[in-house]
């Protein structure tokens, strides 16, 4: 089977640039033919199915991709296989997603998420992203690097760092964590929170919030900020500095992070919910602290660029939960036990590596890939039998062009 993979490519240090390349890089490994491609370059990609002749175009994004990822591959009889995130709902492209012989999600959650949104295929299977534990690793407690970002970050040696990173803080359960260690800063006052941001203070409203938990709680001086990109490398030595990796999301398709705190060696804090549950080990490789409170809408505003001729209000018939917030005292729990208890952390660390190793490796993940979309479109490994067996019908192409 040859595929062409698209998404953000050449890759930069976005998740789904990640996702995207460990998805190429696996398939190089594993000796399969693959090409990579931006989603977005449409004169390369006509190249790439006119030269390279591709039998699926794996496109990486969610539905709102679906313009990139899907119909235009299916315009040059191309079939696509969109490995989908979520963004809390689907507003369109419904029939197009229901015409498709196989639907790759991130997660349970978010194939979830399509189905309840009223995509009916029954062709979508839940398949989790790889990520590199080579690269992602444990290192010395006592190597320099460790040792220079835990003093670059003002944390003490006998004090337990706590890390949370993404695009925004705020998002992952930051201001969560931080009402959680307010709880416990009493009986366990010997901590620093590290928030990893691309831009700190951004958005300024939810950055006022979290001043304000640290001033009520008087825990401002415990807590650090670090923006900007970082590279892979970089991440590494930094999910290495802290003791415990806390992200108790509100809205999480996948995690990779999380993934990659536990190839590190570090047990994980997050909540029951979405994909999370898929990768975490609740008492072996961390906590799950139970939800606290569900954020539920009845209407939303969808916009051009979602495929829609104008801006319109979208109203649901029943009310849609949108994001979720963890317990707060379950997260004080979970967070005085694991700072508490050096052994527990070790031998939770020693279990998240393995369980990271076993199940999330870039390698295994995009092989498993290869293999559900070779036997789900009958391929059988001969090349371009895609396009003669599973390719768009003309109806579908139609569908596809048209749908809006």
């Amino acid at each position: 089977m040859r595929s062409l993979i698209l998404y953000p490519y050449p890759p930069e240090l976005d998740g789904l640039s990640i996702q995207g390349d460990l998805l190429y890089r696996g398939l190089v490994n594993g000796g399969f033919e693959v090409a990579p491609c931006n989603r977005t370059a449409d004169t390369e990609k006509q190249f790439l199915y006119k030269t390279f002749k591709p039998d699926v175009a794996i496109g990486i994004g969610y539905w709102g991709d679906a313009p990139r990822i899907i119909q235009h591959p299916l315009r040059y009889g191309v079939q696509p296989v969109p490995w989908l995130n979520a963004d809390g709902w689907v507003a369109n492209y419904h029939k197009l997603f229901d015409s498709l012989p196989l639907i790759l999600t991130t997660s349970a959650w978010v194939r979830d998420v399509y189905y309840r949104d009223g995509v009916t295929n029954k062709n979508i299977c839940p398949m989790p992203i790889g990520i590199d534990t080579q690269q992602m690793r444990p290192l010395p407690k006592d190597d320099p690097r460790v040792l220079y970002i835990r003093n670059l970050l003002g944390v003490k040696p006998d004090e337990k760092m706590i890390l949370t990173a993404g695009g925004d803080t705020t998002s992952k359960g930051f201001q969560e964590v931080l009402q959680a260690l307010g709880k416990i800063n009493g009986d366990f006052p010997n901590w620093k929170y590290v928030g990893k941001t691309w831009e700190k203070g951004k958005p300024y409203y939810h950055y006022k919030k979290e001043l304000s938990i640290m001033r009520d709680f008087d825990i401002r001086r415990k807590v650090k900020f670090l923006d900007g990109p970082l590279s892979r490398e970089f991440m590494c030595c930094l999910l290495n500095a802290c003791d415990v990796y806390a992200a108790p999301s509100r809205i999480e398709g996948f995690g990779m992070i999380q993934i990659e705190a536990m190839a590190c060696g570090k047990p994980v804090l997050s909540i029951d919910a979405m994909g999370i549950k898929d990768t975490i080990i609740h008492g072996e490789t961390g906590f799950l602290a139970k939800v606290g409170e569900e954020t539920k809408l009845t209407e939303e505003w969808a916009y051009g660029w979602m495929g829609f001729k104008k801006r319109t209000k979208i109203k649901f018939d029943q009310p849609k939960t949108f994001a979720y917030k963890a317990d707060i005292d379950d997260l004080a729990k979970y967070l005085h036990k694991l700072l508490g208890d050096d052994e527990l952390r070790a031998k939770m660390g020693e279990k998240a590596r393995k369980h990271a190793v076993q199940n999330y490796d870039y390698n295994k993940t995009s092989k498993g890939i290869h293999d559900l979309v070779e036997k789900k479109l009958g391929l059988n490994g001969k090349a371009n039998s895609c396009r003669k067996s599973n390719g768009a019908s003309k109806k579908e192409a139609t569908i596809a062009v048209r749908e809006r």
